[in-house]
């Protein structure tokens, strides 16, 4: 991972922590410690912090160390490998020190392999930390695999270089449909057969249905994520802004942080919404059931999504979800049956739509129930996770693997 544990990556843990149960040996390396200090994480991300491998704590020291062994143990290797990590970066000069920095985070992911007997690295998404660990496995002849999520790692396809990670790759899981469209868009058909379908999903037991309120008096609106342009947000503000001129008593909290948050709280002042709108920051998984089970919908206005893991776990507690027709999202959210859609940037459709669940009862206990209903069916954690260790399990086969060995890294 780039950050491990992370309060925006809680389902990756979840994973890893499933597959270790169903007697895979998974290790963890992290090429930046976590943001959240210690005394804040979760009791679960403080036990994974402890035995995760963070790649910079090495040091310039570690660094040197970790150039020198490779030299002097596979200097024609390296040689390939540094060759290889300067062509990644094309014509451009100025991505040369970005090239020696993953080059030498690889060196010491490799080593550290190496010393564990780690024959596979598995990175989740396909930005810089799949180009850390690809240069690894050209290095030290080790398998590579990496889990596509999406959309942003299709904004920059050439800086990605998306199309030496598949063609380097084993293998490539696509957390769904809009993902896997994506690759097959970027490479030859000779490729698509490496991409597998790996849904992520939800604990139904740790989300568990909360209480319902019919006739809230005033109702409270959740919307957790990073505060992202890609989120919408203002979007949301906007549609908050017109419901509450219509006279409607509604209330919206945000839970989560990010460059937008300066921005969304200016708006919130210059509308006046300073009474029906609060930023809670960022909430570790202790403190995020809370604020679910006192939300009577929640609403994603994203412009850009994979499959939202908030979405599956606010329906897997039967709150109604609102949010936007964008790449992965009406997957796991039919419109009028598991929730409701709208345009993504229609402030107007996005207040007409709350306004709906606002008014009606009956189709909010309805759509709740759905929700969990189809999070149950295609997105429950365990469910998912067995087919993905079967997923493992057949591809490391294939490709060579003595063992089910995986080892998860992110970007840099």
């Amino acid at each position: 991972m780039s950050e491990y544990p992370a309060i925006s990556h809680t389902f990756v843990l979840r994973e890893v922590r499933r597959l270790r149960a169903l007697n895979f040996d998974v290790q963890v390396a992290s090429i930046n410690s976590p943001r959240q200090p210690g005394g804040e994480m979760a009791a679960d991300d403080r036990d994974e912090a402890a035995t995760t491998l963070y790649i910079k704590k090495a040091g310039l020291l570690g660094a040197a160390l970790a150039h020198l062994r490779a030299i002097g143990q596979r200097p024609a290797a390296y040689l390939r490998g540094l060759i290889f990590a300067l062509s990644l970066g094309g014509t451009d000069l100025r991505q040369l020190p970005y090239s020696i920095f993953y080059l030498t985070e690889a060196l010491i992911l490799g080593n550290w392999m190496e010393s564990r007997n780690l024959p596979h690295v598995h990175a989740h998404f396909a930005n810089a930390a799949s180009t850390v660990g690809l240069i690894a496995s050209r290095v030290f002849a080790t398998g590579f695999s990496f889990t596509v999520h999406g959309p942003d790692e299709f904004y920059d396809v050439r800086g990605q270089r998306l199309s030496e990670k598949i063609e380097g790759a084993s293998f490539v899981f696509c957390i769904g449909y809009f993902a896997r469209s994506q690759l097959m868009k970027l490479s030859p058909v000779s490729n698509w057969s490496k991409f597998d379908i790996a849904p992520l999903g939800v604990d139904p037991e740790v989300f568990a249905k909360r209480s319902f309120r019919p006739l809230p008096e005033t109702f409270r609106l959740l919307c957790v994520g990073r505060l992202v342009p890609a989120k919408g947000q203002h979007v949301l503000v906007a549609a908050v802004d017109r419901l509450v001129k219509t006279g409607r008593s509604v209330g919206l909290r945000f839970v989560g942080d990010g460059p937008d948050r300066a921005s969304l709280e200016r708006e919130v002042t210059c509308r006046g919404l300073g009474a029906h709108i609060t930023f809670a920051g960022n909430v570790n998984q202790d403190r995020i059931g809370a604020y679910y089970r006192e939300a009577d919908a929640f609403v994603l206005a994203s412009f850009a999504e994979g499959i939202p893991v908030v979405l599956m776990e606010a329906m897997a507690m039967e709150i109604p979800c609102v949010s936007t027709m964008v790449a992965g999202i009406p997957e796991l959210i039919r419109d009028g049956i598991d929730g409701l859609l709208v345009m993504p940037s229609d402030d107007r459709a996005l207040a007409e739509a709350i306004g709906r669940l606002i008014d009606d009862e009956a189709l909010r206990r309805g759509l709740g129930e759905a929700g969990r209903r189809r999070v149950m069916e295609k997105y429950h954690l365990e469910k998912n996770v067995e087919r993905l260790s079967r997923l493992f399990g057949a591809r490391l086969n294939q490709s060579g693997c003595a063992t089910t060995k995986t080892l998860q890294v992110e970007k840099s």
